[in-house]
This record gives structure tokens, C-alpha cells and sequence, in this order.
């Protein structure tokens, strides 16, 4: 469609079939690591969760999708507990997250979520060892920084120091391609979600998609793209265009600055799609990201588009800063869980 076309999505080729790598079960759910690939770049790590009892009904699907954060030496292992977890999950949960672990939150709740790796983030992330020259000065300013400040950072934090320096890089190419960064991301979104769809034991007809931050935007992007997303919730990315240039442009990632996108089709566009999915939007009073104005704008023009649509909607201004609070997971689970109609349990999602 027209916001494919505005994106310059790649075609995604025949649905891979996912490799199961681990396994595991605790707390209620059963999580499987599996890969597979898109027909370019490594492979794509991602992680499958599922209620640990043994109902045989089909179950809906959501597709969990991981935040930016400045942080790509991983990428969706910040929403699963893995047996392992590296340093950066942890740092990114406690301090985004209120320490839960999403994906099997919401599979507690009856839900079969997929959690992967989007383009240019953990498996799909790029080689930068030797550093590319156009690299090596920012990266030389980041370990003078830490030096200053008498931080010794870890082989996660100086890949994402590189890798900040090399999205502007990674976008000028995809650009030159007739694609773009958000283009190639929402490319791998798509086959992560055709690979939901195809688990065995998941209803395809009850999908949905659920994302915070720049993760919300690829949520937004889904809404638009897929026409057969049940449910979208897209937390704390909500703003008008108007309102978000030129000041708090520099704010954000190439993952929302496409060229021409956001003049087009701004972020009330993209979340609204065909207005027949059910929609949850979900922003933060103090959030430094986003105007005021430009999100309450936003939220009004969402709550006028879906009166009289097929699609239900809610919204919400929640208290505090830009992250993904435990009222904010909670009001997503209690969302989804109506709108696809999870067969929810007794712990509910606080129990990770």
C-alpha cells in the first residue's frame, strides 16, 4: 500500500520456517529460542513463549516488539528471561521496564508471543570490528567520556556506542537502495509476524502487536501495513507531526525520521491503518521525547477517527517518565487479552 510504497518496504520472500535452538519451562511458560532467515544478513534470533498448560484450543498471538534505546548489541532479549541474561537486558529492564520480562507476561496470560531480533539490532546487528575510520572518532569521544567519569564500560556498551555513530550511515545506504532503515525494520517485522502466525497451536486470525517506544512506532507502522492485525498497542510514541518538528527532532531515530514519511503519513496515520483493527495508546505525562501539546493533538485526532469505525480504541496519558511502566504493561495485557480474546490466568502478568 501507499505507506509500503512511502517506506519502501522490502517484499518479504516465503515465510521461513523457524529452527528451534533451546528450550526451557519456568514460571508458568515454556520458551523455545528459535532462528531463521530472511534471505539477507545473519540470521534472526527470537524467542517463542507459551503457556506451560496443555489446552489444545487455539490460542492468539502477539507479537512483542523490542524498543530502540540507543541500544543494539541486543535486541529482543530486553522482553524474555533467558537462563543468562546479559548485562544489557538486565540494565534495560530495571531501568525501562520496571524489571518485567514482557513476552512471558503475556503468555501467562494465554497468548502465544514472539519476541525477535528486528534489522540492525543483536543477531541482525552489524559487523563494526575493525571499526569502519568514519567510526572511529565518536567512539574515541564516547571512551573519553567514560573515562571521565570513571565508567569501564562492557563489549555491549561499546558496540552501541559504534553502532549510534553508524545508523546515519546504515539509512544514507538503505536510501540510495530506495528503501529505508524503518523500510528494512518493518521488512523483518513483517516476516517475524507471518512467522507467528504459522506456530502450530495459534489462531492466525487473532493477532495482534505490541510495542513501546520505538518499538511502539514499528507497532504503528504494523497497524498500517498488515491488514489483518487484530490489535496494535503503541506506547509512548504518539505525537503529532506538526508539533514534533523542528524541536524535538533530534530527539528520535532514523526509525521515525524517514524522509518524506512522517510529511505524508504522521504517527496518528500509521496507528490508525484501516481503522478496523482495536488500538490501545498509551503516552507519559512526563515524557522528554514528545511535545504535550503534540501528543493530547494526537490523542484527539485517534479518538475522532475511530468514533463510528469497526476498530475500538483507548488511550491513556499515564503518569511519569518514558518508560514502560507496570501500569502501562498491565493496561496493554488487559487490552489484548479482550481484544483477542486470551484465555487469561490466575497469576496474571506480574509473576516474572
Amino acid at each position: 500500500g501507499d505507506v509500503a510504497a512511502a517506506l519502501g518496504v522490502p517484499a518479504p520472500r516465503a515465510t521461513p520456517r523457524p529452527r528451534v535452538v533451546d528450550s526451557w519451562t519456568a514460571d508458568g511458560v515454556t520458551t523455545e529460542r528459535v532462528e531463521w532467515w530472511v534471505g539477507f544478513g545473519p540470521p534472526t534470533a527470537a524467542w517463542v513463549v507459551r503457556p506451560q498448560d496443555a489446552s489444545d484450543a487455539p490460542r492468539p498471538g502477539v507479537l512483542v516488539l523490542h524498543c530502540h534505546a540507543g541500544v543494539k548489541a541486543i535486541g529482543a532479549e530486553r522482553l524474555v528471561r533467558t537462563p543468562t541474561p546479559s548485562a544489557a537486558a538486565e540494565r534495560l529492564r530495571r531501568d525501562l521496564y520496571d524489571g518485567r520480562a514482557l513476552a512471558q507476561d503475556l503468555a501467562r496470560r494465554g497468548a502465544v508471543v514472539l519476541a525477535h531480533d528486528t534489522f540492525a539490532w543483536g543477531s541482525r546487528r552489524f559487523d563494526l570490528d575493525p571499526l569502519p575510520v568514519s567510526l572511529r572518532g565518536p567512539v574515541r569521544g564516547a571512551e573519553l567520556a567514560w573515562a571521565a567519569d570513571g565508567v569501564v564500560p562492557d563489549d555491549e556498551q561499546r558496540y552501541d556506542a559504534a553502532a549510534a555513530a553508524h545508523e546515519h550511515v546504515v539509512a544514507k545506504t538503505a536510501g540510495t537502495l530506495g528503501t529505508s532503515f524503518a523500510g528494512v525494520v518493518a521488512h523483518d517485522d513483517l516476516v517475524a509476524l507471518a512467522v507467528l502466525r504459522a506456530l502450530p497451536g495459534l489462531d492466525p486470525a487473532r493477532t495482534g502487536a505490541v510495542g513501546f517506544s520505538g518499538g511502539g512506532g514499528r507497532a504503528a507502522a504494523l497497524a498500517s501495513l498488515d491488514p489483518d492485525l487484530r490489535a496494535a498497542v503503541v506506547v509512548a510514541m504518539m505525537t503529532t507531526t506538526q508539533a514534533l518538528l523542528p524541536a524535538y527532532a533530534d530527539a528520535h531515530s532514523w526509525l521515525l525520521t524517514t524522509p518524506g514519511l512522517l510529511g505524508r503519513y504522521g504517527l496518528p496515520d500509521l496507528a490508525a491503518g484501516r481503522l478496523a483493527h482495536d488500538l490501545l495508546v498509551l503516552s507519559f505525562a512526563d515524557d522528554a521525547l514528545f511535545p504535550p501539546d503534540g501528543v493530547r493533538a494526537a490523542h484527539d485526532e485517534l479518538r475522532t477517527r475511530f468514533t463510528g469505525a469497526p476498530g475500538r480504541y483507548d488511550e491513556a496519558v499515564l503518569p511519569g517518565p518514558h518508560a514502560f511502566t507496570a501500569e502501562a504493561q498491565d493496561r496493554a495485557a488487559d487490552f489484548l487479552e479482550t481484544s483477542l480474546g486470551t484465555a487469561g490466568l490466575s497469576d496474571g502478568p506480574g509473576g516474572s
